[in-house]
């Protein structure tokens, strides 16, 4: 077997799922037979008419497990309607016999791959019994197979659609998944760092300064619950489809809540100094929560693995070229940085606008930089 046939024969039923019972059904349902016995009562020229009314009657209920067992419906239809054409000598004239093609499409568009082959395989035994036994002309033939063929063409491609637009919903679950990681590594990480500094520091000072132990332990509480706070929001957000919209998004203007006053003792907090320039409520939202979540990063990742840091300086300069992020620490010297989520993070958000962030030792040799670069042309449309 080769292998686009091996692939056929090996494929699963549509995905995603279908339903099992829709109201649509049961109106189907309930319909049918009403017509069906109206059009053998008009046309009293139609051979057997009563027995293929009586055939198609019984036959209307397959519609309700063509979703789940289409090959089945299909096979246990054409069996009883190839048994009543070999009685009644040949094929039902009645219009309503049509109904069948909603089987043959149910086939198409939710059975397995061998359902498929399956499904072909009935139709086309059912054509060539049927040529025999009626008075078809090659036009009708013809025409019947355009039917069919058209049929099967549309349930192919509603299952083809459908699963590419559940392949897109996956790769849209999945960048959600990555940004929510993106997001929870830097808010968190962030007020962690900083609880973790204040700790150190509340420890050196405790017996020589308590005052200053007791400033360290508000900062804590403070972080804490702001932690708490963010923490909640994000759960909200994965827990309620509309919670998105809801949620604030930071801005290019909450870059200042980063600045922080430097703390005593040896162990302290290093100062961070924040300055905007430009005209800010010129940057999109979105740019804006990029620009906030690249600087909080810069920021909690000098706090963390900087040596010897007393001072943070965050630029951002707002400018006709776009967005320029700087951010650097006074820090001892350092001769690489192992690549981690934060890092990643930073590259990425920069790349999606169109921007590139580096990251490395500081030009003059004092400390480390992150500059990040978001041009108009990744984000002006």
């Amino acid at each position: 077997m080769t292998s686009p046939a091996r692939a056929l024969w090996d494929a699963p039923v549509a995905a995603p799922p279908p339903p099992r019972r829709v109201w649509r059904d049961w109106l189907l349902v309930a319909v049918l037979p009403p017509l069906i016995l109206l059009e053998a009562t008009l046309r009293a020229d139609v051979p057997w008419r009563w027995l293929w009314a009586v055939v198609l009657v019984a036959l209307v209920p397959t519609l309700l497990w063509r979703r789940t067992r289409p090959l089945t419906m299909l096979a246990l239809a054409f069996a009883v309607g190839w048994t009543a054409g070999l009685i009644a000598g040949g094929d039902p004239e009645l219009v309503a016999t049509a109904y069948f093609l909603v089987l043959v499409y149910a086939v198409m568009r939710w059975g397995s791959g061998r359902a498929m082959l399956g499904g072909t395989a009935f139709v086309l035994t059912g054509t060539l019994i049927s040529l025999p036994l009626g008075e078809s002309t090659p036009a009708d033939v013809i025409g019947g197979i355009a039917v069919v063929v058209t049929t099967m063409t549309l349930g192919i491609a509603f299952r083809q659609r459908a699963a590419a637009r559940a392949r897109e919903l996956d790769r849209v679950r999945l960048l959600e998944r990555e940004q929510f990681a993106r997001d929870l590594h830097d808010t968190v990480a962030h007020h962690v760092s900083a609880i973790a500094i204040q700790a150190q520091a509340g420890g050196a000072v405790a017996e020589s300064d308590p005052a200053a132990a007791v400033e360290a332990l508000r900062v804590i509480e403070g972080e804490a619950s702001r932690t708490l706070d963010e923490m909640r929001s994000m759960v909200g957000v994965l827990r309620r489809a509309d919670a998105a919209e809801l949620a604030p998004t930071p801005g290019i203007a909450d870059v200042r809540r980063l600045a922080r006053a430097g703390a005593r003792g040896d162990a302290g907090d290093p100062e961070v100094d924040v300055h905007l320039d430009g005209d800010l409520d010129a940057v999109p939202s979105t740019v804006g929560a990029a620009v906030f979540r690249i600087a909080q990063e810069a920021v909690t990742n000098a706090r963390r693995h900087a040596r010897d840091t007393t001072r943070i300086e965050v630029r951002v300069r707002v400018d006709a070229d776009g967005v320029r992020i700087d951010v650097r620490d006074d820090g001892a010297p350092v001769a690489s940085v192992a690549p981690g989520f934060g890092l990643t993070g930073m590259a990425e958000r920069a790349a999606v606008l169109g921007g590139t962030c580096t990251t490395g030792p500081a030009a003059d040799g004092r400390g480390w930089a992150v500059t990040a670069v978001l041009p108009r042309s990744g984000w002006s449309a």
